[in-house]
């Protein structure tokens, strides 16, 4: 594995798609009705860095698929949810609910830990255990309002 990934960058941009239409279709966007800001600055910091080490790989902290088994396993294991991701936002995409809030932000957390442990890089899984958790945490919360 090279320092860059286009696989990853490919599931960045389709997971991404989504969340741009919202963006583009819904001027007010998302209401952050739950302020921690702690929470949210580590779900930021985890955003980001998931999204960058999806597909740059820096030397020593990556270390590539061990088989072209596992190989397989990153691409169509990430197909599938990115695929699950892309079909729940086209179902709920004008519904507000607790599944839809839990769904949308679970998968991508299971994105970016399995694409991790798959791609064996420490810094990815490392910023997936951050994002994960605080991502879920944040969706639920301002679901509950």
């Amino acid at each position: 594995m090279t320092w860059f990934n286009v696989y990853g960058l490919i599931i960045v941009i389709i997971i991404m798609i989504p969340n741009i239409v919202f963006f583009i279709k819904c001027k007010n966007g998302f209401e952050n009705f739950w302020h921690n800001k702690l929470v949210e600055t580590l779900e930021q910091i985890g955003r980001f860095s998931c999204f960058v080490l999806m597909f740059i790989n820096f030397p020593k902290t990556s270390f590539g698929w061990p088989s072209n088994q596992i190989f397989a396993l990153y691409l169509i294991g990430n197909a599938v949810l990115v695929m699950l991701y892309c079909l729940i936002w086209i179902i709920c995409f004008k519904t507000s609910s607790v599944f839809k809030s839990l769904a949308l932000s679970i998968i991508p957390s299971v994105i970016f830990l399995f694409s991790g442990i798959t791609t064996r890089s420490i810094l990815l899984i490392l910023a997936a255990l951050i994002f994960g958790p605080n991502h879920i945490l944040l969706s639920y919360k301002n679901t509950k309002k």
